[in-house]
Order: C-alpha cells, then sequence, then structure tokens
C-alpha cells in the first residue's frame, strides 16, 4: 500500500529550492545576527544596582498583596505580576519591595488555561465529527455509484446473453 503523503513535484523544483534556503537564510541570519549584535552593545545607563533580597537572606514582612494603580505604574516590583510583597533583608536590616504570585492569581489562570483547553477540545471534537461525516458521505456516494455502475453493466451482460 503506498502513502499519500509525498512531497508535490512543484516543491523540488530547483526555484523553489533556491528561495526557500534563501528564506531561511535570512531568517537565520536575523535570529545570530540580533543574538551576536546585542552581546556586542554596552550599556549607556549606569548598571542598576540589584535589590538587597538577591544578595541575602530575608524575612517577608507583609504577604503577597495585589498593587493599586498608582503602584503598577509607579513601582518597578508591580509591573511583572501586579502583585507585591514587603521583605526584610536579614544582614543589611532594609525593607524593599518584590514581585510575587499571588495563589489567587495563580488559581485564577489555572481555570483559565482549563477553560480554554476544555474549549479547543469540544471545537477539535466538534471537528473530527464534521469531517468523519464528510467522508462517510464521501464514501457513501462512491459507492453508490460503483453500486449503480455494477447493476447496469450486469444488465447489459444479461441482454447479450438473452439473445
Amino acid at each position: 500500500m503506498e502513502s499519500d503523503c509525498r512531497i508535490p513535484v512543484a516543491c523540488c523544483r530547483p526555484r523553489v529550492l533556491i528561495l526557500h534556503a534563501l528564506f531561511w537564510g535570512l531568517v537565520s541570519l536575523r535570529v545570530f545576527g540580533a543574538g551576536l549584535l546585542s552581546e556586542e552593545r554596552t550599556p549607556a545607563v549606569k548598571p542598576v544596582v540589584a535589590p538587597c533580597w538577591l544578595l541575602e537572606d530575608f524575612v517577608v514582612t507583609t504577604e503577597c498583596l495585589q498593587c493599586n494603580a498608582f503602584q503598577t505604574t509607579s513601582w518597578s516590583s508591580c509591573g511583572l505580576t501586579g502583585y507585591v510583597e514587603r521583605v526584610n533583608c536579614t544582614r543589611s536590616n532594609r525593607d524593599e519591595y518584590k514581585s510575587c504570585r499571588s495563589a489567587v492569581m495563580e488559581e485564577h489562570l489555572f481555570w483559565k488555561f482549563e477553560a480554554a483547553m476544555l474549549a479547543l477540545m469540544a471545537g477539535l471534537a466538534v471537528v473530527v465529527v464534521v469531517r468523519q461525516r464528510w467522508l462517510d458521505r464521501l464514501a457513501s456516494e462512491k459507492r453508490t455509484e460503483l453500486m449503480s455502475l455494477l447493476h447496469v453493466r450486469c444488465r447489459e451482460t444479461t441482454r447479450l446473453d438473452v439473445r
């Protein structure tokens, strides 16, 4: 039994192969070139000092809370997740704010993901059922056509036998 998965002859023409090679060469040059160029650049802005909670141990003094509109725009720690917690660094004894992930936010994202997957599954199930019915209808039409063709030929052979 032969497979129906064949590469069309049009895709193997030299002109098409050259265009594919040129396209993928430009894409890879763009990707790798951007990576190489970004390594060579030196920042013109002075480096930012790392927060103390990255360098030393800390204690969470205020649990993870949602930022208000002002905090979201003015605090860089609020911009990442929309939630922030207050930490106290043990060695330097400094209070700083650290971005955090809220359990409520995580649960909300989980259920959003579950709903999206359920909708995707239902949509694809409908597509499968519709396609199967369409293929069944095509097979039925083909079978009916073949049976009518055989019936006509059978009549013709019986007429010839009768004469």
